[in-house]
Parts: structure tokens; C-alpha cells; sequence
């Protein structure tokens, strides 16, 4: 789509998960209908220069809205309408607030997850297929109870790595769903990121038209695929974000602010939205490719399983220093900050 001045083209505007997804991320500014034309009005946001934009609403599939966003009632009818989606979120993605009911003009996808999860073969197929992605291995054709087992014994080491190479000390995984506060700082860190890592899967798992209550390896909670899709990435994202942002967390900077910090910058310079809605159509057999031809290589002993190390387009990027992400948290390549904002406490910008 060309750029035209006071239209926001596709191809420049700001698409972190690139555009074969169609997703726009807005923040700063009002979404509103002028004249059946959808505008968004923006005083800058580090992203996006000041101005009134008209939005071409019918070739995205969805409007992620961030912290400063306002939207007008007219917005919400003109997109139903159309089938396009509206999803609230916090800075980077690192919440999910709500979402307006929308999804691709088909229901094959979502079909599928419920084919895959409805048949005991399929489903333990499909668990088998996300721990390939996450351990760079096939696990042996067993009961999820086992495969759980097997995959605690290996993020126990993971943990310890992790941790050992941002020079902290590990001391094992602590967590109280009563009283996630009540642990030490490093296991805070990863509560921390996790949360983020989830809220950024939920809207993922919003865009991709599927169904959040249906997992795989997760069950009870209702959002639990959601919950698979993000552990696709805890050891090469959540883990270096909860540690990266504990080494390097300003002395006067809460630690949970830290942490979604690093985290919103990460997930928008990794586009692992992006990497997650690939994921997902490839568990359900719609892959795009997403341009990456490496991911269609198969793993032996599993089909449908696309390679999963060394793959730009997959979960496992490359991985970082020891400290090294995070510690620009507020410098050039961090978060833009603006006017008012004092970096305390737990401002709009990182809500």
C-alpha cells in the first residue's frame, strides 16, 4: 500500500509482527470516525510523528490499543462491521485488558483446535509438538502427566543456566498462587515476566481467531492455551527479560516496573507476537511460512514439527549476554520517555 501524507500506510506504519498479520499497535492519541473514515489523532508517540491519520481499517485485522489511546463509540461499530478487531493492552503487549469479539471470516482454525484438543492421540501429539519447539527434541509418545515430568526435570536446569549467566544465584523455583509476592526477589522477577509473557499470548491467541480456554498442556485456567503458546518462549524470552531486568534495575525502580519494561521493548524488538500467531497457525495446519523457509524443515519422529533451533523465524532466537538485555532500560534504546514522566512508580507508559 503506497504512503500518502495523512494516511497511515500499512507499510509504514508501525507493525512490529510484521504485515502479513495485519496488526496495528497504537498508543497517544484518539481513535475516532470522521466522515465514515477512520482517523487517528496523535500528538507523537516515539513511534508514530504527530498528526491525523486515516486509518485503512479494512486491510488490518486488528487495533491494538496501548496506555494514552481514547476510543469513540463510532470506532467500535464501524469495525464490527467489518470484522476487524479491537484489543486493549498495556505498553508493548505486556497485559491484555479486553478484546472485542472478531476473528478471520472463517472458523477453520479454531475447528482444528478443537478437533486437536477433543481426540486424546491428537492432543498428546500436538503437547509432543509445543515441547519439541521449547526442549529442541521429540519426548517420547506418552501420558501429558509424563511429558510434564520430563519437561520440569529440564527447565530445573534451564532455570539454574539462565540465572547463572546473568550472575545470580539460583536457589529454585518458588511460587504461591495465593501469595505470588511472598518469594525472593529473582523468583518475583520471573513472576514478573511471566505475566507479561502471558498477556502478550493472550492477544496472540485473540488475533489467531482461537480458543483461549482449550490447551494442551495447560487445562484448568481460562486462559490456558494462551498459557501454552507463552511458555513456547519461557526459556529464550521470559527468562532473560526476568533476570536481564533484575541485573540492571535502577536502584529507585520498583522491580516490577523494571521488568515490564524490559519485557515491552523485547517483545516489540523480537516481534514475538509475530512469532507467536506463526506458532499458532502451524499447530493447526494454515502455516504461512511467514516468508521463512527454515521453518518448514521437519523434525524426525514427529510430523508437522518445523525445525526448532537455530531458526530466525521461530521461538529460539538468538540468545543474549550475560546482561545484556536491559541495560539501557532508560537509555537511547529503551522505552521513549515522555514529558511528566519521572520513571516512579507505575505510570501509564508501562501499564
Amino acid at each position: 500500500m503506497p504512503f500518502f501524507k495523512g494516511r497511515l500506510g500499512l507499510d509504514t506504519a508501525r507493525v512490529p509482527q510484521g504485515d502479513r498479520h495485519g496488526v496495528l499497535w497504537l498508543s497517544r492519541g484518539n481513535l475516532v470516525v470522521v466522515s465514515g473514515t477512520l482517523r487517528f489523532i496523535t500528538a507523537g508517540d516515539g513511534e508514530l510523528a504527530a498528526g491525523d491519520y486515516a486509518l485503512p481499517f479494512q486491510t488490518v485485522s486488528c487495533f491494538v490499543l496501548q496506555p494514552g489511546t481514547t476510543v469513540s463509540h463510532d470506532v467500535f461499530r464501524l469495525c464490527a462491521r467489518h470484522g476487524t478487531g479491537i484489543v486493549v493492552a498495556g505498553t508493548e503487549g505486556v497485559r491484555l485488558y479486553a478484546s472485542m469479539p472478531f476473528g478471520p471470516d472463517a472458523s477453520a482454525r479454531a475447528r482444528e483446535q478443537v478437533r486437536h484438543w477433543s481426540d486424546a492421540h491428537l492432543k498428546t501429539l500436538v503437547a509432543r509438538r509445543m515441547y519439541a519447539w521449547r526442549l529442541g527434541e521429540v519426548l517420547p509418545d506418552a501420558d501429558l502427566t509424563v511429558l510434564r515430568g520430563i519437561e520440569g526435570a529440564r527447565m530445573k536446569e534451564v532455570y539454574k543456566r539462565q540465572a547463572e549467566s546473568f550472575g545470580i544465584r539460583w536457589g529454585g523455583r518458588r511460587y504461591d498462587r495465593k501469595d505470588p509476592e511472598r518469594t525472593d526477589e529473582v523468583n518475583q522477577a520471573v513472576n514478573h515476566a511471566s505475566v507479561a509473557m502471558y498477556g502478550l499470548a493472550q492477544v496472540a491467541v485473540a488475533v489467531s481467531g482461537t480458543i483461549p480456554q482449550l490447551g494442551f498442556i495447560h487445562e484448568d485456567s481460562g486462559i490456558a492455551f494462551a498459557l501454552d503458546v507463552a511458555d513456547l518462549f519461557r526459556d529464550k524470552v521470559t527468562l532473560p527479560v526476568a533476570f536481564g531486568a533484575l541485573k540492571n534495575q535502577r536502584h529507585d525502580e520498583p522491580l516490577e516496573r523494571a521488568v515490564r519494561r524490559l519485557a515491552g521493548k523485547t517483545f516489540t524488538r523480537e516481534q514475538v507476537v509475530a512469532k507467536m500467531i506463526d506458532r499458532i497457525k502451524e499447530l493447526f495446519g494454515d502455516d504461512d511460512g511467514g516468508g521463512d523457509e527454515k521453518r518448514a524443515r521437519p523434525v524426525p519422529g514427529l510430523p508437522g514439527v518445523g525445525d526448532v533451533r537455530g531458526d530466525p523465524g521461530g521461538v529460539h532466537g538468538p540468545e543474549p549476554g550475560p546482561g545484556g538485555e536491559g541495560e539501557d532500560l532508560d537509555g537511547a534504546g529503551g522505552l521513549v520517555r515522555r514529558d511528566g514522566d519521572d520513571g516512579h512508580g507505575g505510570g501509564d507508559d508501562v501499564a
